[in-house]
């Protein structure tokens, strides 16, 4: 919410920076130009005097008080965007499309993505990890359920327990830490790296200004 600590762009910096480096991951496409639209629904805000811990309520981070009265606010401008949506093209003449936003009532932190092929679809719902949506032309759709007998290698190497147990966001820091190590186990640094790297973050920085870029200038931009 304070561009002088955390930067210019909010929703896209903190949750579509996430979207996209899991679009090129899966997809193995890079970005080539993108158009943005951001957008700042509500300000100014009531910013409490008191802090309210990340991921707590109000009663959770001051048990002692009735969080029904004695509340002071003060009123703070708001300049980063609550909500962007952005048009990509990419290398090889694929399109996307990513809307973020951190006003929406009842969304937590639900990420989503779609891929649309010429043969099949697929869709998958960070809240629920473990199913996987596949759309099919010739025959019905399906809902395959994370199961290590149905995975293929590079996806088995990240699954570490049997079909019927669940896995999700928690596990995946585990899987990281897993990749790095072995890749440095290994000893073969001009291998691929199987987990992100200094380059994809400054990827992701990049992307966040060509975004930037294109809301105030109302313009496609293209990566340079």
């Amino acid at each position: 919410l304070v561009p002088d600590e955390g930067g210019e762009l909010r929703a896209v910096g903190d949750i579509g920076t996430h979207w996209m480096d899991l679009m090129s991951f899966i997809t193995g496409l890079k970005v080539q130009s993108l158009l943005a639209d951001l957008h700042t629904f509500v300000s100014p805000r009531k910013k409490p005097r008191q802090a309210v811990a990340t991921f707590k309520s109000k009663e959770q981070s001051s048990p002692s008080q009735d969080s029904t009265q004695n509340e002071v606010y003060d009123n703070v401008d708001i300049q980063t965007e609550d909500w962007g949506s952005v048009l990509f093209q990419y290398a090889g003449g694929a399109r996307g499309c990513m809307n973020v936003s951190q006003v929406h009532a009842g969304r937590k932190n639900q990420l989503t993505f779609e891929i649309a092929g010429s043969k099949a679809a697929i869709a998958w719902n960070g809240e629920r990890p473990n199913e996987l949506w596949i759309g099919r032309r010739d025959r019905p759709n399906e809902i395959l359920i994370k199961d290590p007998s149905l995975l293929s290698g590079a996806a088995l190497a990240h699954s570490s327990y049997p079909g019927g147990h669940a896995e999700g966001f928690a596990d995946s820091f585990k899987q990281l830490y897993r990749a790095i190590y072995d890749y440095l186990a290994n000893g073969n640094f001009d291998a691929p790296k199987p987990f992100p790297t200094f380059e994809d973050g400054h990827l992701e920085v990049l992307l966040c200004d060509m975004i930037l870029k294109s809301h105030r200038e109302r313009r496609w931009v293209d990566l340079g």
